[in-house]
């Protein structure tokens, strides 16, 4: 396993160590356009990886041979920690996910690295709409694990927002087969800036639907089902309540469920 930083020009700026754990240490500053590419050295497989060691690690899918990561540019960084991408000592991790890790029942949605750009890794996430295409409004904020829900805006208050569009649609997919058993939802709950949906559908890629009734509040909200088997989901139909409030967001998508390919 191999971890390289590149940089907008195509140079490789740092070559690291191929060992077990696939760590490494980059002593110097991010630039606009650098992005990190990992060669895993085999085709398809599941890893765990802190590709900044600000942010929370993710079991994720990769279909390929590697996988890339582009850093965030600093014009686009407010739904990440101040902290983030910033100073000239980046630690980096990647390493296969053990059978054991991938046995245990887990949120599939969560990916703190997701991006708009980058479908080399899953899960990702896409919506037909977002806020002022502004990036802590993104659809990525719903699945990146933080679910601060009482304000809006930047880190740690992001979510996907969707610019007031009752025909607002939100997907995320998986890349691969998995079995699903349960949703749960986080909506923004920065009352009384935001209103609130009082329903919505989550349509399966297996063709199944399944309706949900929601509430307001700041708290999860679950949703229980017989075991899917299912590559997507969409999430639509979401209809907000009669509250004077033009802002229902949603915070956190959590999809729990379990791996068919280990």
């Amino acid at each position: 396993m191999k971890i390289k930083l590149i940089n907008q020009a195509g140079n490789e700026l740092y070559i690291g160590p191929t060992q077990e754990q696939g760590c490494c240490i980059y002593n110097f500053e991010y630039q606009d356009g650098d992005w990190i590419d990992v060669d895993c050295d085999k085709k398809e497989g599941f890893y765990k990886i802190r590709l900044e060691d600000t942010m929370m690690e993710s079991i994720v899918y990769v279909p390929n041979t590697s996988f890339v990561y582009f850093i965030p540019v600093l014009a686009n960084r407010s739904s990440y920690s101040p902290k983030s991408f910033h100073g000239d000592c980046h630690i980096i991790t990647v390493s296969e996910a053990t059978k054991e890790e991938l046995k245990k029942r887990r949120n599939l949605a969560f990916n703190p690295y997701d991006q708009h750009e980058n479908t080399t890794f899953y899960p990702h996430s896409s919506a037909n709409v977002e806020t002022r295409n502004e990036a802590t409004f993104a659809s990525r904020n719903a699945i990146d694990g933080y679910f601060y829900n009482e304000s809006h805006g930047c880190f740690p208050f992001q979510s996907w927002g969707i610019n007031r569009n009752p025909k607002a649609e939100f997907r995320l997919d998986f890349g691969r087969t998995v079995i699903l058993d349960e949703i749960v939802l986080t909506l923004r709950a920065d009352f009384p800036h935001d209103n609130y949906w009082t329903d919505g559908t989550v349509i399966f890629s297996d063709g199944s639907e399944m309706h949900l009734k929601l509430n307001k509040t700041k708290e999860r909200q679950s949703f229980k089902f017989e075991p899917k088997t299912v590559q997507y989901l969409i999430l639509k139909n979401l209809i907000k309540s009669k509250e004077p409030s033009e802002f229902p967001a949603l915070t956190q998508l959590e999809a729990w469920g379990y791996e068919t390919k280990i």
